[in-house]
């Protein structure tokens, strides 16, 4: 039976792939012999390099064309690639060890007459130094939907082509390649993946999966190991079985099979750790806070005057044509639990959460101190005045048991039937409740707990999930995560507020959620269970989010299998897909991540994924109290995120490219990180510090005045004076309420984090630190400088980061990358941009760099001088403020259809000749 899955290639112009679901096919070799295409790898090659090609060896040809290719190919707007030449389009497949082959398949296919079928093709194999015909074909058939066997004198080889003549580039008419060995042929050695590296904690086990391909029966499967200590395997002799370890160390775990006389291996790396001995730390909610930095106050001011007043306007407004889904769904539900007649619901399905991303924003603006600025007073008068608007429009749009998500109580009820189905995993109940959740949060903050309309039905619609999803209830999990780290994050906070453990149950969902994420796909982290996920994978803000809820339930409840997960993913993120901006996916699968080390400069990083992953930092700091994780978050805040908001606070990206020439849009189809950016970025007290009971944690250096609480029993101001990030030198005033001794924990930055990234000069210290004068040496624990003493009101610590210009160099397994270099002055990676000089593509100079400050420049940033090869002045501006000063006229902005391949604003700089 055929199936009703097919994946087409188009390349070229389009280059995108289409799967649909199906069931496998037939198409054996004549008297059942193996098709040995299962075996290899394939590719298309082409004069730019090879393409893996994975649906071309998957055993999967289509039924039927679906209804969204067909409404592509009667699309009359449709770019007509068909009126191009015919081309010669050429496949290969490659094993890891001699094959003997004598025939092949083709399973040819005119999609209904809509592209052409070949004129001929014909096989090549190499002979160890080139490709050549395979002698005596018979058969070469070009029939159309089905499989075209050919038969030729036997080959022993690596590599087999297929080349097809005269067919159009856009859309292959190859959708299937087998490749069959003889009768009598000896047997072809398995193809195995032991699967990918991880990292384990002493005391708890690996989940091993391995993957063995064979067309010949298996005689020995094992598994061994090396390390320092003893390793014990459930079963050393199947494929999928876990091990456990006693001792920290790095193992090497091998997974070999043997196919009649032909044995294979592959190998995983293991790095075992000790768990975290401490309890975890505490968040340092955002309260009323004042800013004293010039860069900050210049950023905030921009989100609270432009950016949030503008998505207010945005989110009323009823005549958009993109982007739509603002107030205006939360009335019409309303009107729908009335019974009044109401209007559709509009948008994406998820629109309710640049909403409550919205009010949030609101309220975490309004703890901002305006300090008398009177254009800040005026905007924060307006979020007030929105706040009362929108609140009550919002709870009249909340069920009666709690529910909130007016496109369900909008709902076609023919096709959505009922809340929390397997079916409807992709209609974000989850994801749209969670943002609500963590916006009643902000607001009782604001009000210190006096207005609890958000907090109390924030509490009703948790309640709500869990008296329906839970065991012995409902098993469930939502295709977008949010909910997840939402009800940890609520969790802790009315334990906080209320105590008695009132919210352990919001706690105990949020694994429930995660632990029922199985069977599923990649795309939404539901491959396999999250206890047994090592590398990240998928779309990349649904990853994050995975993963920050992941560090959450880790430090709540001391699970082994969480403990080892998250570190095996953080590991995987940071040291093979993560960009040197601090952003994250690469956009090559759906908005999400590519293969380890696969970091093209036209990255994705979708500022909401920046958004999740400084979630996702912050969590680890919070369980392992090491500064590597505050090292990372800076390092997102100032150069992924910072930057998403245009200069004038009018503008956003969806995406952040380290290679572009599009500017911001001020509005998107998909809006759903306006939101976001502001809340993110203006809870910085909750980036700065973490305390524990005895201490506080320095994160960040922000010129700034917070109050963190319950430390040693009192609440204890902290003042930073400092110009970081263009300066390094930091005071910081340490005012408790009542004299008390505890540990203040000041973090040393270190710009080498990831393995990905080597600087130069390596900076991974502060010097001159003293107290209240007095010398203080510089010993560091995790990444931090403990200070202990009696601390009272006026206490100084004074140090130094040091600040040079930093060259630094990617990993030569990053390939857009090789040759190149990027620069960095403290946290801030910079761009080199057209509008400051009009060759970027050319070789930087040998001339020393230097810094300097430009007044003139976004009201006052520090830049980098150098020279180009050709002598020129190089001029390179920080990576937030890229990207607004448009070239021409008429440049692109994000969202635009228009393609146009050179970059104004790059990242990477060229180090060698081209």
């Amino acid at each position: 039976m055929r199936k009703n899955r097919f994946m087409l290639i188009l390349a070229a112009a389009m280059v995108a792939v289409v799967m649909i679901p199906s069931c496998a096919t037939g198409g054996a070799g004549k008297a059942g012999k193996d098709n040995l295409a299962v075996l290899a790898r394939s590719a298309q090659v082409s004069r730019g390099g090879q393409r893996d090609i994975r649906e071309l060896n998957d055993g999967l040809v289509p039924d039927s064309i679906p209804e969204q290719m067909r409404r592509w190919m009667s699309n009359p707007n449709r770019q007509q690639q068909m009126q191009s030449g015919l081309n010669v389009m050429r496949y290969e497949y490659v094993w890891e060890q001699p094959v003997s082959i004598d025939e092949a398949a083709v399973f040819l296919y005119d999609f209904d007459r809509f592209t052409k079928l070949p004129q001929a093709y014909r096989f090549k194999y190499w002979n160890g130094e080139e490709y050549v015909d395979v002698e005596n074909a018979s058969g070469l058939g070009l029939e159309n939907d089905k499989f075209n066997h050919t038969t030729f004198t036997e080959v022993s080889t690596t590599k087999l082509m297929l080349e097809v003549d005269s067919v159009q580039r856009f859309l292959s008419p190859v959708l299937e390649w087998q490749v069959f060995k003889p009768e009598n042929a000896p047997a072809v050695a398995p193809v195995i993946t032991a699967g990918g590296d991880r990292m384990v904690v002493t005391g708890g086990k690996t989940y091993l999966s391995g993957l063995i391909k064979s067309v010949d029966p298996l005689k020995k499967t094992l598994w061994t190991a090396e390390g320092p200590g003893a390793v014990t395997f459930e079963n050393a002799k199947s494929d999928t079985t876990t091990a456990s370890f006693t001792v920290p160390g790095d193992y090497v775990l091998t997974l070999s099979a043997q196919a009649g006389k032909m044995k294979s291996s592959s190998s995983l790396k293991v790095s075992v750790v000790n768990p975290p001995e401490e309890k975890r730390l505490d968040v340092v909610y955002t309260r009323r806070y004042k800013i004293d930095s010039p860069l900050w106050n210049d950023r905030a001011k921009a989100l609270i005057v432009d950016w949030i007043p503008h998505c207010i306007t945005m989110i009323e407004r009823t005549d958009l044509e993109r982007g739509q889904g603002g107030i205006d769904n939360f009335i019409e539900a309303a009107k729908a639990l009335r019974g009044e007649p109401h209007g559709k619901h509009l948008g994406y399905v998820f629109s309710n959460a640049w909403v409550h991303q919205t009010i949030e924003s609101m309220c975490i603006a309004l703890m901002v101190d305006p300090q008398g600025d009177k254009e800040i007073i005026a905007a924060q008068e307006k979020m007030k005045k929105t706040l009362e608007k929108w609140i009550p429009i919002v709870l009249a749009a909340q069920e009666p048991d709690g529910y909130l998500q007016t496109a369900f109580t909008l709902r076609d009820t023919t096709r959505w039937k009922e809340r929390w189905a397997p079916e409807t995993r992709g209609n974000h109940e989850g994801y749209v409740a969670g943002y609500f959740i963590e916006s009643a949060i902000n607001h009782y903050t604001l009000t210190e707990g006096t207005d609890t309309r958000l907090y109390d039905a924030a509490k009703k619609l948790s309640d709500c999930w869990v008296a329906n999803i839970g065991p012995g209830k409902k098993a469930w999990y939502d295709g977008h995560q949010e909910m997840e780290q939402a009800l940890v994050r609520f969790g802790r906070f009315v334990n906080d507020m209320e105590g008695n453990g009132r919210g352990d149950s919001y706690i105990a969902l949020a694994k429930f959620l995660l632990d029922n994420r199985n069977n599923g796909s990649e795309y939404d982290q539901s491959h396999v269970p999250v206890q047994q996920q090592y590398e990240a994978v998928g779309h990349a803000v649904r990853a994050v989010y995975n993963y920050s809820a992941m560090a959450d339930v880790a430090a709540e409840t001391g699970d082994t299998d969480y403990q080892s997960a998250v570190m095996s993913l953080w590991d995987n993120m940071v040291n093979k897909k993560y960009y040197v901006t601090g952003g994250v996916g690469s956009g090559e699968t759906s908005e999400g991540f590519g293969g380890n080390y696969s970091l093209g400069n036209n990255a994705y990083c979708e500022s909401c994924s920046s958004c999740g992953l400084i979630f996702f930092q912050h969590k680890m700091n919070i369980a392992y109290h090491d500064a590597k994780y505050a090292d990372l978050y800076e390092e997102t805040i100032y150069n992924a995120l910072l930057g998403s908001i245009d200069y004038e606070g009018k503008h956003f990206f969806y995406t952040n490219p380290l290679s572009s020439n599009h500017m911001r849009s001020d509005w998107h189809v998909c809006p759903c990180c306006v939101g976001n950016i502001p809340r993110t970025l203006l809870m910085i007290p909750t980036w700065t510090y973490v305390k524990s009971d005895d201490g506080i944690y320095v994160n960040l250096f922000i010129g700034s005045t917070i109050n963190v609480e319950k430390v040693a029993g009192t609440t204890v101001e902290m003042v930073q004076k400092t110009d970081y990030p263009w300066k390094g030198d930091v005071s910081i005033t340490v005012n408790p309420a009542e004299s008390k001794k505890f540990t203040v924990w000041v973090r040393v930055p270190d710009r080498e984090t990831s393995d990905l990234y080597k600087s130069t000069p390596e900076l991974n210290t502060i010097s001159a630190l003293t107290v209240n004068g007095e010398s203080v040496p510089v010993q560091t624990d995790r990444g931090y400088v403990p200070i202990t003493m009696e601390w009272q009101k006026g206490d100084v610590i004074s140090f130094v980061i040091p600040m040079e210009v930093q060259t630094i160099t990617a990993d030569e397994r990053i390939v857009a990358d090789r040759g190149r270099i990027a620069l960095r002055y403290g946290p801030m990676i910079y761009n080199v941009e057209k509008a400051d000089q009009p060759d970027i593509d050319q070789r930087i100079g040998d001339a020393a760099l230097s810094t300097e400050w430009r007044n003139d420049m976004f009201g006052g940033i520090m830049t980098l001088k150098g020279k180009w090869s050709d002598g020129s002045d190089l001029l390179a501006i920080p990576n937030y403020v890229r990207l607004n000063r448009s070239t021409a006229p008429d440049a692109p902005r994000e969202g635009d259809q228009r393609r146009d391949w050179s970059p104004t604003s790059i990242v990477w700089i060229n180090k060698e000749a081209n």
